[in-house]
C-alpha cells in the first residue's frame, strides 16, 4: 500500500520541478528597479531589460504608439536598441543578481553593481542601465 503513495509523491515533486523549470529565465536588480529575461527562440537569442522608473524619458518616436524609453534589447550579435513595446519583463518572481555578481546565458552577459546593471552580447555591444542615466554601446 505504501507503492502508490510514494509514486504519487515523486510524480508531485517531478511536476513541480518541471513547472519551475519552464518559468521565466532572467533576474532583477537588488532594487527591484531593472528586470531582465533571456528568450531562445529557434534561431534568435534575446536579452531584454526594463527598468520600472528613470528620471527623465526620452521622447516617444512618432513610429511608436506604444511606450518607449524604459525597455531595452540586445540580440546574440549586434547592437543593442530601445525599444517600442505595449508589455514588460518586470517580474516579482525573479532571482535577485547581487551586487557584484555576474549572469551569463546564450552569449550574454550582465553585471550588477550599486550604480545600475550592464549588460552586453558576444560582440561586447550592449548597454548601461540605471535610474538616472542609460546608455549603449
Amino acid at each position: 500500500m505504501r507503492r502508490p503513495l510514494l509514486l504519487a509523491l515523486a510524480f508531485g515533486i517531478i511536476s513541480t520541478t518541471a513547472n519551475a523549470q519552464s518559468g521565466a529565465t532572467g533576474f532583477q536588480s537588488p532594487s527591484k528597479n531593472i528586470a531582465c529575461q533571456y528568450f531562445d527562440y529557434d534561431k534568435q537569442k534575446i536579452l531584454r531589460c526594463d527598468l520600472a522608473a528613470m528620471e527623465t524619458k526620452p521622447r516617444r518616436p512618432t513610429d511608436c504608439e506604444l511606450d518607449y524609453g524604459g525597455a531595452f534589447e540586445i540580440s546574440a550579435k549586434g547592437p543593442a536598441a530601445r525599444i517600442c513595446h505595449g508589455d514588460t519583463v518586470m517580474d516579482k518572481s525573479l532571482p535577485t543578481l547581487a551586487y557584484g555578481e555576474v549572469w551569463q546565458r546564450g552569449g550574454f552577459t550582465c553585471k550588477s553593481e550599486q550604480t545600475g546593471m550592464t549588460c552586453f552580447n558576444a560582440d561586447r555591444r550592449g548597454f548601461s542601465l540605471a535610474r538616472a542615466k542609460q546608455e549603449m554601446f
